[in-house]
């Protein structure tokens, strides 16, 4: 019997009930998931779990809530709304324990919807862009479906899968969803050069997409024997790599190749990773693992916040009670880049918000979440200034926090801080 089918046919495998895993990030398989709410007058109950996904999310239509309930690993925009409408909700998980929920089927696997390049000659498909938790879910789930598209570029790593490993094929020939880059403004540039000014030649660095990482990358082209092992990247590293500057010689682990667990940019970047052996794709139980980011000496983890309070405490999850995102590796890569020999953990963030609140808090706010605690934080760095809190006592924490807030906000904030501290002194 063949493989190759129509995505009505091939969705007909889910029933009332399932649990289904859905690709991540620019590997979201769209034309599979459409097919999927398309089911939805004939199911109920179905559980849709994924982290962060793009595109439209039909699924997650409040309408079709008895049809399927959206359970998100990282909260991306088009499900964020489920939350709040009751078809939705959130499991805080490391990225790097997400495999290990499948493989040990404390949440067990019915089907998973995946997005792969064509197999070669051999037989072998490549997961591409994302990798994440997609093995684990390969490896336990009951049917695999595959929207395969020629577009998807061809990566190496545990993103190689052999088509025996498929159980039915969908074909179809579209963009990869991407992002092109953004402008840095004033701030996000002065907050990229103080966080270059103290990574140091032969780092490794880890750092996400967006502004203020192509902030800092734009500042490291005289830097030397950089290495990359990140949860993920995108287009600002392509010419660091192209220059040598990124060329991976010191790392622990992965020596000589470039590790990331997902990826989304441009064209530009699909077309340099594709069938680029200095890029390696590996599962997010590896890449994130804590033991295994330790190993790269100089280990510099960039991740970014919602709010810090005056003793150290990052949100990066949520906004207040309302969930924003998720924990995602923010805490993976703190803690192993703090265990690295000579490594440094940075959050960078503006100080203020695009309203004008500062984001350099006497507290955070009722019902925040703290994905990095006070006892992890190491650097904080604002346009302002740097932050060091390694070792230092919360009196001093709060002097150099305010140091690095908003000048229309420091003085408000240190007296906040103060005035509800006095009040509950025991």
């Amino acid at each position: 019997m063949t493989k190759y089918t129509t995505a009505a046919e091939a969705l007909k495998e889910i029933k009332s009930g399932n649990r289904v895993y859905v690709q991540a990030a620019a590997a979201t398989p769209s034309i599979l998931t459409k097919a999927l709410a398309d089911r939805a007058p004939d199911l109920r109950g179905v559980e849709v779990c994924h982290l962060h996904t793009e595109g439209e999310a039909p699924y997650a239509n409040p309408e079709l809530s008895e049809s399927f309930h959206v359970n998100s690993f990282f909260i991306g925009k088009n499900v964020r709304h489920t939350l709040a409408s009751g078809n939705g909700s959130y499991t805080p998980v490391f990225l790097s324990e997400l495999p290990h929920l499948f493989k040990k089927e404390v949440l067990k696997l019915d089907a998973v919807l995946i997005h792969v390049s064509p197999p070669d000659n051999h037989g072998y498909c490549s997961l591409g862009t994302s990798v994440e938790a997609t093995v684990a879910a390969i490896e336990k789930a009951r049917v695999v479906i595959a929207q395969v598209n020629p577009k998807m570029p061809r990566t190496f790593g545990d993103s190689i899968l052999h088509i025996s490993r498929i159980n039915y094929i969908v074909e179809a020939d579209m963009p990869i969803f991407g992002h092109e880059n953004k402008a840095c403004s004033d701030i996000e540039k002065q907050i990229g050069r103080h966080v270059a000014s103290i990574i140091d030649d032969k780092s490794t660095l880890q750092m996400g997409i967006g502004s203020i990482p192509n902030a800092v990358l734009e500042n490291l082209h005289h830097h030397k024997d950089l290495g990359l092992h990140t949860e993920m990247f995108s287009d600002g590293v392509i010419d660091l790599i192209e220059n040598g500057v990124i060329n991976c010689k010191y790392k622990g682990t992965g020596k000589g190749r470039a590790l990331a667990t997902f990826l989304i940019g441009s064209q530009r970047l699909y077309d340099f990773v594709d069938d680029n052996p200095f890029i390696e794709m590996r599962e997010s139980s590896f890449v994130n693992d804590t033991a295994i980011i330790r190993r790269n000496p100089r280990m510099v983890s960039i991740n970014s916040a919602i709010e810090v309070d005056l003793t150290g405490q990052v949100c990066a999850d949520s906004i207040g009670p309302r969930m924003y995102s998720g924990v995602g590796g923010q805490m993976d890569f703190i803690r192993g880049a703090a265990l690295s020999d000579g490594g440094k953990a940075i959050i960078a963030l503006p100080s203020v918000t695009k309203n004008g609140e500062s984001r350099i808090v006497p507290f955070l706010k009722q019902g925040a979440g703290v994905v990095t605690t006070r006892a992890h934080a190491q650097y904080i760095i604002t346009e302002n200034g740097i932050a060091d809190l390694y070792g230092r006592s919360l009196k001093e924490r709060v002097k150099a926090l305010v140091n690095i807030a908003h000048a229309d906000h420091q003085e408000q904030i240190s007296k906040s801080y103060h005035e509800l501290l006095s009040r509950n002194v025991c």
